[in-house]
């Protein structure tokens, strides 16, 4: 059963949001971004994939059955380097390149089980993703001059005990006074499931107060656990941004930004931020998570991605200032307020100026 945490969804901090990555990923297109903020499913078209979990910048989807934290530690505990959709995984694509990354440093070698992907009836999306992480990882791992390596073999493994899985009569026969929550609670996903229809997920009053949480995602605190535990590259090598689907470098127009402070305020992982006066703008390249959040609500479009990015950040992180700007009171309200130009009043006071100028047919300042 898959579930949505709103207040993480990158679609929840603004309207102007353009990610739909849950949506493009889904094989059975159970996930719908339309024209509600917050993307609907189906729960009845839903297979259990965890593509949606993987790609999801910000860790919004869960599964009841496969949590990407659990499996990377009983991986490390489990002798063989098997990943297959017969043994440990719902599927391949259930895993993200941040914690592929991580699993591939400290075990040295993954092995995907790619053998029952070209009859899988999902695997005209999950075959592509899986490729796709295959490709990113093993280009991170290279760059960071790492002999680990990640391998695609035709395995077919076959587990050795079959597990029986219980049947929805099952289910209901086992229902009893000692287990009547459980059952409820296990009662209430049937009745989802059996739903062919899109169930359409709102903000609550308990996830917008989280709304302003700035939160680092599990797999980035893993990865930089992990990194912390290997030896440094004897070189750091300058990559292809293009290349990278997790993090990136931001470059800031200085001429362009009118310092309205709305890039890091929706900045879900603080990857940017600034002071308590608001008198620059601070961007950490490790906390990013690539979601584009700050890029779909800068209105000059001032935030662009560099073209490189410095495999130094995973291993020395260092905080770059893009801006900063003049920090003065209004001549008007008596308000202090940042501005990236010699401005003497603030936003507010500036627009009601010029609102009044249009009213009365006055052209120029007076």
């Amino acid at each position: 059963m898959i579930k949505l945490i709103s207040s993480r969804c990158v679609r929840s901090l603004s309207k102007e949001s353009e990610c739909n990555k849950c949506e493009v990923i889904c094989p059975t297109n159970a996930i719908v971004v339309g024209d509600n903020p917050l993307p609907a499913i189906n729960f009845s078209a839903c297979v259990g994939c965890g593509g949606c979990d993987a790609v999801c910048p910000n860790e919004a989807f869960s599964l009841d059955d496969f949590n990407p934290m659990n499996f990377f530690f009983s991986f490390m505990e489990d002798e063989e380097k098997i990943v297959s959709c017969r043994k440990n995984v719902p599927c391949i694509a259930a895993l993200n390149v941040e914690n592929l990354i991580s699993m591939a440093l400290l075990k040295k070698e993954v092995v995907f089980d790619m053998g029952y992907c070209d009859e899988c009836a999902i695997a005209h999306k999950c075959k592509p993703q899986i490729l796709s992480i295959y490709e990113e990882a093993s280009y991170v791992l290279e760059a960071m001059m790492s002999n680990a390596a990640i391998k695609l073999e035709n395995i077919r493994y076959q587990s050795i005990q079959e597990e029986k899985e219980s049947s929805r009569r099952e289910f209901f026969s086992k229902a009893n006074l000692k287990t009547v929550v459980k059952a409820k609670t296990e009662f209430e996903k049937e009745v989802q499931r059996a739903t062919d229809e899109l169930v359409e997920h709102t903000l609550q009053k308990s996830d917008i107060a989280l709304l302003k949480q700035k939160r680092i995602t599990d797999r980035r605190k893993l990865f930089f656990t992990v990194l912390k535990r290997i030896e440094k590259p004897s070189y750091f090598h300058v990559v292809d941004a293009k290349e990278i689907t997790f993090t990136s470098m931001k470059l800031l127009d200085k001429e362009s930004c009118t310092a309205c402070q709305m890039c890091y305020r929706v900045c879900p992982s603080g990857a940017l931020s600034s002071d308590i006066k608001n008198s620059k703008i601070d961007f950490d390249p490790f906390l990013c998570i690539k979601c584009h959040i700050c890029h779909d609500v800068c209105v000059p479009e001032s935030i662009t991605i560099s073209p490189t990015y410095r495999v130094k950040e995973f291993f020395e992180p260092e905080v770059h200032n893009l801006i900063k700007f003049n920090v003065r009171r209004c001549d008007e309200c008596n308000m202090i307020f940042s501005s990236n130009s010699d401005d003497k009043l603030c936003y507010r006071c500036k627009a009601e100026e010029e609102e009044a100028r249009e009213l009365w047919g006055i052209k120029g300042n007076f």
